[in-house]
């Protein structure tokens, strides 16, 4: 089962996972409803964070964000902007006695983020919904079950959607202050952004979402 209280990051993204360890992931009947959203003015969750020059973390170079959950007790995304080059959907689906369609190889897996790198997640548009989904807002929603792989590569799964390894988990108010030292930027819903943006263009984008110049950006932490 998917933690209930997100954990600090404590390991790095692994980008090599051998197709032999695929068997292990934990894509089964995880509650992603015990993960606690708080609808209270503050809270991140259906938003983006964009990994700020000067943060010092080269886990999170230029990384964009989505929120999934985020409340007193701590946050959780998934990195939508790290694409695994080793590593394909149908080899998923392989090791888990799923037949993979030809539609499936245009599906990336990307890393979500350093903890529990070898389990999966799909982020996916709302039209899809099962039990376990966590609905996090009115267009968005994360599944982590086998079902949702079936579904997906029969071509019955929702219109959008997007594969991950890993999550990037923060504990109680540790995000908030991550924040506060300029180590993230907080950047507004965007279903074109987390949808219709390649994966190299997410972060430059993010930041002129917010009127702010990437190359004024990379330049000022050069001379920071």
């Amino acid at each position: 089962m998917v933690r209930t209280k997100p954990q600090r990051v404590t390991q790095k993204c692994k980008k090599n996972i051998r197709p032999a360890a695929l068997a292990l992931l934990c894509l089964q009947t995880d509650n992603l409803n015990m993960i606690r959203n708080s609808s209270e003015p503050g809270y991140l969750a259906g938003q983006f964070l964009a990994a700020m020059p000067t943060m010092g973390d080269p886990r999170f170079d230029k990384s964009v964000i989505y929120i999934c959950a985020h409340s007193e007790e701590g946050a959780m995304g998934i990195v939508v902007n790290q694409p695994l080059e080793e590593l394909s959907f149908p080899d998923i689906l392989e090791q888990m006695g799923i037949e993979p369609t030809p539609t499936c190889d245009s599906i990336t897996v990307h890393c979500g983020g350093p903890v529990e790198a070898a389990r999966g997640f799909v982020l996916h548009s709302s039209d899809y919904q099962m039990d376990g989904t966590l609905v996090v807002d009115d267009t968005v929603a994360l599944s982590a079950t086998t079902e949702i792989l079936k579904a997906i590569a029969y071509g019955t799964g929702p219109k959008q959607s997007l594969m991950a390894l890993g999550y990037a988990g923060w504990g109680a108010g540790q995000l908030d202050e991550e924040i506060k030292s300029n180590a993230w930027l907080n950047i507004p819903s965007d279903a074109a952004l987390l949808w219709a943006t390649e994966d190299d263009a997410k972060w430059d984008t993010a930041l002129k979402n917010l009127g702010i110049s990437p190359a004024m950006l990379v330049g000022e932490a050069g001379h920071a």
